[in-house]
Parts: C-alpha cells; structure tokens; sequence
C-alpha cells in the first residue's frame, strides 16, 4: 500500500491513525509528517517529467537549466503555458523581499493544516512510540537540498503562520543554496531576513512564532493561491510574482524566451531608426521585406545565443 494520498472532504479519525502509523513504519527518516509521497508516488505523478530524479523522487530540472531560468519573466513563461492549457500555474500578491532579484528552483512543497486537537494528538503519541521528535517546520526544512525552493501552503495564515524567522530563513538559504521561499503564509524578524540574499515571496509579516498548526504533508500536491503545485515543478519568481511550470515545459518556455527576447529586440531597433509607425513593426511586420528581415535576424541572434551559452 502506497503512504500518500489526499484529504478527502471528511475523515474518519481512526483511518487518519491507521495511516500516519503506517507512514512511520515504512518512512520513519521522515519524522513522522502525516502524509508524504513515496518515490513511487512521486514518479507516477509526473510521470511526463523528461529528466532524471532526485533520491526523493522529485524531478530534477539540470541547474544549467535552472541558471537559465533565472532570466525569465511572467510574459514569457506565459506564451508557452497558454498554449499548453495550463491556465492556472501563476500566483501573485505577495510581498518581495529582494524585488530585483529572480528566483528559479525545483519545488519542496510543504502543507499544513488549521490545529485540530484530536488529529495532532494521535500525531504526537505515534511519534513518541517511534522515539520521533514533534512535527514541526523545521521536520521539513532539514530535509531541504541546494537547487530547491522552499513552497509552503500556510492557508494564509499571519498571526502564527510565521513558516521562518531570520535565522530558520538563513539556514534554508544556505541549505538550498540560495533557492527561495514561497509562503501562502508569513514570515517573522523581517527586518534580519531582508540582510539575508535568499528570494523570498510572502503574504505578510508577523512577530508571532508558528503556532495553532499543524505539518499535514511533505512534498505533496498543494495550493498556492490558485495553482496547484507538485513537488519538483519549476519555480519562477520575479518582481510581479511567481509561475509554477511542469518539468514537461520547462525546455519549451526556456527555448521561447529566447525568441521573445530577439523579437523585443529587433523591435526596438527598428523603432529606433524613426522610419515606421509602431503597427508596421509591432507585433508582426506588415511589410513582407520586414517580414523575411526579422526572420534572417532571428535565425542569426539564436545561432549566437546558443553557441555562446553552450550545450545544456
């Protein structure tokens, strides 16, 4: 029997037990999260994912793609998105912390849950069985690797919703190697954590400590505003917000980019030269000189790009 699954609307007490139990016996590396995808379950879940694995399962987007990514926008990301049919991979209405400064990285997903009493109970006496520290924030931010971003659904939550203070902040910052923080939640001590040169993305600050939670899921599907995130999906932010693309994609939006960015570019030099209204250039040439003009330039530009980049 497989160890992940999702909450269904309503849950029986007894068979939330009989799973968490189970959990431990075949993952207590873990410490004992309620929910937690297996390697397996990781792999079935992406199973489009046309890169390797991390030893969690997750897919493993390459770093030079990942250094790649590190340039794109929300436009870009978006031409190819709209294509594909996924509507629903971009948030925004956060705080920024480093407003200039991207972010790309391999999700590390993170859920907690409202405390329920009963629920946690179970989750401490089965972890005190099993000689397993509490679950808390830091169950999962010790499990983190360089590359990952840190994507937590907090449900919102401000006063108590705090996923890290400064010093939490600093160890994930050298733990993934300065990857990032997604939070549908909060943050504490931002006044240390803005020192820190780690992106991070954020509904709000709060002085409180994390409190009246509780750690339902590690690298699991989870919400993020309106998207659905899946541990190993490509992180994007910029000074706007943040995409969430499937490994699956991530080839396809990295090459476009490049082809947006040579558009933009010819477009303007040709603004530039004063002789044509912004309708005969943009955002197609009417001209079918022009036409075969942006053509043969853009063939030259990406040639140039992609030799001076090198093999991926």
């Amino acid at each position: 029997m497989r160890t992940a699954q999702f909450f269904p609307p309503k849950i029986n007490p007894a068979s939330l037990a009989t799973l968490f139990a189970l959990v431990l016996m075949l993952a207590p590396a873990l410490r004992a999260q309620l929910v937690t995808f297996s390697k397996q379950d990781l792999v079935d879940y992406t199973t489009d994912d046309p890169f390797d694995r991390l030893p969690d399962g997750r897919p493993n987007v390459p770093n030079s793609l990942l250094e790649r990514a590190r340039e794109l926008s929300s436009e870009e990301v978006w031409a190819v998105l709209q294509e594909k049919g996924f509507h629903n991979q971009y948030a925004d209405g956060f705080q920024i912390l480093h407003p200039g400064k991207p972010m790309a990285g391999r999700a590390f997903t993170l859920q907690f849950m409202p405390l329920r009493p009963d629920i946690e109970n179970i989750a401490k006496a089965k972890a005190k069985e099993h000689g397993l520290s509490r679950l808390m924030n830091q169950t999962a931010i010790d499990m983190l690797q360089p590359g990952d971003v840190l994507v937590v659904d907090l449900f919102g939550k401000k006063v108590n919703g705090t996923i890290v203070g400064d010093n939490l902040f600093y160890y994930v910052s050298k733990a993934t190697r300065g990857g990032g923080l997604v939070v549908d939640g909060s943050i504490r001590d931002l006044n240390g954590i803005s020192e820190i040169d780690m992106p991070a993305y954020f509904r709000a600050a709060d002085p409180t400590p994390i409190g009246n939670v509780m750690l339902t899921g590690i690298n699991v599907p989870i919400r993020i505003g309106g998207v659905t995130v899946m541990p190993g999906d490509l992180v994007v932010g910029d000074r706007e917000g943040v995409y969430f693309i499937p490994p699956q994609f991530v080839k396809d939006v990295l090459d476009r980019a490049d082809e947006i960015r040579v558009h933009d570019e010819w477009t303007k030099k040709k603004f530039d030269e004063g002789k044509y209204k912004s309708s005969e250039i943009y955002s197609t040439p009417t001209d079918p000189k022009l036409q075969r003009e942006y053509q043969e330039y853009l063939k030259k530009r990406l040639e140039e790009i992609r030799k001076q980049r090198g093999p991926n």
